[in-house]
């Protein structure tokens, strides 16, 4: 199916069948981890916005494995799937391809990128700061531009779904604008204290589950098709602008995100800058609205009510910073 022909009177009548399919996904899956709703949550709805969102937290708090049973459940193949442990020693050639050699001696710089990251619709990129810096240039354009250079040319990468992981947040300069392309960053955090005989259990299970190579979290529920769906129709909604009967235009943030919590939204924003130095570009502005539309859609289905203003506790640029916002949004909203 040709999604980018699919006009909003064609999905209009299968979103709600569409946003079903993706909630059933997102709550079955979160049944095979301990205390990890809230990440499986904020993974679907970037999916959905196809923004990338960053998983951050020490080894052994399931970073990896979260990633890659949501890979598995939207039935996603190795084929169309990318997943490296990124080093300061990484060669470019192991994220994006090696050089074609036969290419070269005609004088073209092309890789092979088949079964690399410019090929894939899923990407995981584990210790994502701990590249070196011709590979973190290179992700500054596949993540803003979705798209690579071969030969000096610029060409279309395969990516929708990006998830990066970090055991810290390194605070160095030259970070900053890859840390920025991240609108969200969730912690990872060790759930033994809270539920030590559920991750018993649990962990138990995922053993075994993986010694007798089963993987009973791949139900079916939503595929990465449902995912791109549920991003053309939400686009599509943004895009549309309807007169009304004064001749005004209607734009999306009037039907769908309401004087008051925009006002909130605005005000949120503003405390945390003038309170905790916490850094908010205009871009990121832009993106917290495409991410709240689409949690607004997904779990509620309706306009952006003043809950998933709670995506503003996911703000944090530095590990402190990311600790302070999940107490401090909820507050600042009224909502803890």
């Amino acid at each position: 199916m040709d999604l980018a022909s699919l006009t909003l009177e064609d999905l209009q009548p299968e979103a709600e069948a569409l946003r079903e399919r993706l909630n059933r996904f997102r709550t079955s899956l979160a049944a095979y981890f301990v205390g990890k709703t809230h990440i499986i949550d904020l993974m679907t709805v970037c999916a959905i916005a196809q923004e990338p969102l960053l998983l951050l937290g020490p080894p052994g708090t399931a970073k990896s494995d979260l990633i890659l049973k949501f890979r598995d459940a939207l039935g996603i193949p190795a084929a169309e799937s990318f997943e490296y442990m990124l080093t300061r020693f990484t060669e470019p050639s192991e994220v994006f391809g090696p050089i074609d050699i036969k290419q070269l001696r005609e004088g073209r710089y092309l890789r092979r990128a088949s079964g690399k990251l410019p090929t894939a619709s899923l990407v995981f990129l584990d210790e994502i700061f701990k590249a070196n810096s011709a590979i973190l240039n290179a992700l500054l354009t596949v993540i803003n531009e979705r798209k690579f250079y071969q030969d000096g040319q610029p060409v279309p990468v395969d990516l929708k779904v990006l998830f990066g992981a970090t055991n810290d947040l390194p605070d160095q300069a030259e970070l900053a604008a890859l840390k920025d392309r991240f609108c969200l960053k969730v912690a990872c955090r060790s759930v033994q204290d809270d539920h030590f005989v559920d991750l018993v259990d649990a962990g138990l299970a995922a053993q075994t589950q993986r010694d007798l190579n089963q993987k009973p979290w791949s139900e079916g529920h939503a595929s990465l098709e449902d995912l791109l769906k549920a991003h053309r129709y939400l686009t599509l909604q943004m895009a549309r602008r309807t007169t009304a009967t004064d001749g005004s235009t209607i734009t999306d943030r009037e039907r769908y995100f309401p004087d008051e919590v925009l006002a909130e939204f605005r005000r949120v924003l503003k405390t945390l800058v003038r309170e905790d130095r916490v850094f908010v570009s205009d871009r990121k502005v832009v993106k917290l609205y495409k991410l709240l539309r689409a949690h607004a859609w997904l779990t509620h289905g309706g306009r952006v009510e003043r809950s998933d203003l709670r995506l503003l506790s996911y703000l944090g640029e530095t590990a402190e910073e990311v600790d302070l916002l999940e107490e401090k949004v909820p507050r600042l909203l009224g909502l803890s």
